[in-house]
């Protein structure tokens, strides 16, 4: 079982092509206005595109703009959205029995496949409600449970743990991970930890473009864009590289960061410094000394973070204490200077 899309939408500025294999779970990231939503509708044919084409286990699903457009309820895929669109009229348990009952079982037999999907959820005990009678974790959990016992060869996942107790998300994911080990899966996600435990590739969209692709850990731990690294809570520096690191051209100026470079990382073309902000050190005055980095910078905010306060500083940000944030008198306005090692500067092509 396996999944191609390539499709475009003129009108949304989208443009995207990728290829799924089964138990290859993909997470697709980016920020607002990327195209996310777009690729759902796209791939659950909720929405036509201008031009493309689907194949799901070798069938195809749209061959456009002259060819083939396989109807909704022959798509042979289920979409999860951020709402549990429960049918009002429905108990829970015929919520989950309409997929079975829709491709064709009996009512006894989807009835079963219905309380066998509501206890792989722990929501048997829900199955005489109405979606009225839930709340929102619980509409989510049964929602789950729906999408599951359509059997689908393409689960579309949208943000699935958004609604959840956080009690129920950890039961969630172990279902969802076990259920995704022998289908194809698109999950849209802003939630690095359903990424690295979900899915097996990561895709960064924006602008309707995929501009980045590869295993979710590379993606997060060596990221090749600005969104990637800030999901991933790293700092982000582009410009060219060159013989000991990279000419950056944004973040504090056209400067020379120095770190230790990927092998693929050749002098003249287009690269990136990354870096944690855990790993930088903050001064009121410039420090010299071991081979670091050090930038003059301008705090923008500061915020908690992981028992730290996170000093954002424009597109740069520095983990320190409490105590070193009182100490330096840190507040929005002031001017510091940022240090890294360049030990601790990762040096990889865009």
């Amino acid at each position: 079982m396996s999944f191609e899309l390539a499709a475009e939408v003129a009108a949304r500025g989208f443009a995207v092509s990728l290829a799924l294999e089964p138990g290859e779970p993909l997470a697709v990231l980016g920020p607002t206005g990327a195209g996310k939503s777009t690729l759902l509708s796209v791939a659950a044919r909720l929405l036509r595109p201008d031009a493309g084409r689907a194949v799901l286990d070798g069938r195809t699903l749209f061959d456009l703009p002259g060819g083939a457009w396989l109807a909704p309820h022959r798509r042979g895929t289920a979409l999860l959205a951020q709402e549990p669109l429960l049918f009002p009229h429905l108990s829970v348990l015929e919520n989950v029995a309409f997929g079975p009952r829709s491709a064709g079982a009996d009512r006894h037999s989807a009835r079963d496949t219905a309380r066998r999907w509501l206890a792989e959820v722990e929501a048997l005990e829900l199955a005489g409600r109405r979606p009225a009678e839930l709340s929102g974790g619980q509409a989510q959990r049964v929602a789950v449970a729906r999408a599951l016992a359509a059997d689908p060869r393409l689960l579309l996942l949208d943000e699935p743990m958004s609604a959840l107790d956080v009690d129920a998300a950890p039961m969630l994911r172990r279902l969802l991970k076990r259920v995704l080990a022998d289908r194809c899966a698109i999950i849209i996600t802003h939630d690095v930890l359903d990424a690295l435990l979900l899915a097996d590739r990561a895709v960064v969209l924006e602008a309707g473009r995929i501009i980045e692709e590869g295993p979710v850990r590379r993606v997060l731990e060596r990221p090749r864009s600005r969104f990637a690294a800030g999901l991933a809570g790293l700092n982000l520096l582009t410009g060219t590289i060159t013989g000991d690191g990279i000419l950056a051209a944004d973040g504090p100026g056209a400067i020379t960061v120095t770190g230790t470079a990927d092998p693929g990382a050749e002098p003249g073309l287009a690269g990136i410094a990354v870096f944690r902000p855990a790993e930088v050190s903050v001064f009121r005055e410039a420090v010299h000394g071991s081979p670091r980095n050090t930038f003059a910078v301008t705090v923008t905010d500061l915020e908690p973070h992981a028992g730290h306060i996170r000093i954002h500083a424009g597109s740069l940000y520095a983990d320190i204490t409490a105590a070193a944030a009182a100490e330096l008198e840190v507040a929005p306005g002031a001017g510091l200077y940022f240090s890294v090692k360049a030990a601790a500067v990762g040096i990889f092509p865009a």
